[in-house]
């Protein structure tokens, strides 16, 4: 039997279109409160309108500097919790583009948002996961970013991705004995507007950030994990 979540509160980053939003559409079906972090809020609320039980959207630009700490207020305020952070947002990949001719303002975007955008969040919301005595904390990453299977192309993408292993690692030590569970999960190349035609249903890759999203008190932390298995570095 499906465990019921009913009292928890979940938060998605870029959880208006994609598979952040058929992640918020999954545990809203747990049973969760789901937040949806959107840039606007306008394109967030018709989003969230679409979805079946609790689903809000909040306004959080992951690339603001202040955007975190403010949304981090808000939920505290209108919720009074958080037990799930999902780092969705994420832009730039560039499967074309080369090291060697590096297109600097793409590569300093990519890792504003993918890495110093989930940085932030994850600062700002660790409080609140700690306080929840079983806070789970999603990094959405990619295989692009496995130093064990990485060639050329997307550079801006797979660097930053791999910047953001790393920082699931680190965040993990950290947070370790809070009863925060910290992982880094690829979902596999989906069919969404950054993955192009051709990729799984994005249910599917959604399956396994929800997965991550649930885990047991005792499952793992730390880790880099696509479909529940794991995945090297």
């Amino acid at each position: 039997m499906t465990k019921n979540h009913s009292g928890k509160v979940a938060l998605i980053t870029g959880g208006n279109r994609g598979i952040g939003l058929e992640t918020a559409r999954q545990l809203a079906g747990l049973g969760f409160t789901v937040l949806i972090g959107v840039r606007a809020l306008a394109k967030g609320e018709a989003a969230a309108s679409k979805l079946g039980g609790t689903v809000v959207a909040i306004a959080l630009d992951v690339a603001a500097p202040e955007a975190a700490a403010g949304a981090a207020e808000e939920v505290q305020r209108r919720f009074g919790r958080l037990d799930v952070l999902v780092n969705n947002a994420a832009i730039h990949y560039d499967p074309s583009a080369r090291a060697l001719r590096p297109d600097w303002t793409t590569i300093r975007e990519a890792f504003e948002t993918n890495v110093v955008g989930a940085w932030r969040v994850a600062v700002a919301f660790a409080p609140l996961l700690s306080a929840s005595g079983h806070g789970r904390l999603v990094n959405v990453s990619s295989e692009g970013g496995s130093l064990a299977s990485m060639g050329a192309g997307a550079p801006a993408y797979s660097t930053s991705k791999a910047t953001l292993n790393a920082l699931t690692r680190i965040l993990a030590a950290e947070l370790r004995g809070s009863g925060v569970l910290v992982n880094s999960i690829c979902p596999g190349w989906v069919a969404t507007d950054m993955g192009g035609p051709g990729g799984r249903p994005v249910a599917l890759g959604a399956a396994g950030i929800v997965w991550a999203a649930t885990l047991p008190d005792d499952g793992p932390t730390g880790g880099f994990f696509r479909d529940g298995k794991r995945l090297p570095w």
